[in-house]
């Protein structure tokens, strides 16, 4: 499913450009500028399973580290560092990598 289909572009491109520049990603304000925290917790699975490439039921720090490519092709690359945070952030239960819970909470916290 593509992300046009459950965010604005508008917010997409907005969040992407302002997450532009490297180590700037900071994942409570890019879910909120692209829209995410006002999605249901259904519709947010549903950019999770989007962003789950391999369709394993998680996203792993070599997927996270193109999440912003899964919002859209003109997404740039997570350096080291905002892969590591992010997963830390997100990574509840501590088995390396996200689950669909461990994501949606994450998004609404």
């Amino acid at each position: 499913m593509a992300m046009k289909n459950l965010l604005k572009e508008d917010d997409i491109k907005k969040a992407l450009d302002q997450f532009n520049a490297v180590d700037s990603f900071d994942h409570k304000k890019f879910f909120d500028v692209v829209g995410l925290k006002a999605l249901s917790a259904e519709n947010v699975k549903l950019v999770f399973q989007a962003l789950d490439v391999d369709a394993s039921g998680f996203i792993e720090e070599e997927e996270l580290k193109f999440v912003l490519k899964g919002f859209s092709a003109d997404g740039r690359d997570l350096s080291d560092k905002e892969t590591k945070a992010f997963l830390a952030a997100a990574d509840k239960d501590g088995d390396g990598k996200i689950g669909i819970d461990e994501f949606e909470a994450l998004v609404h916290e």
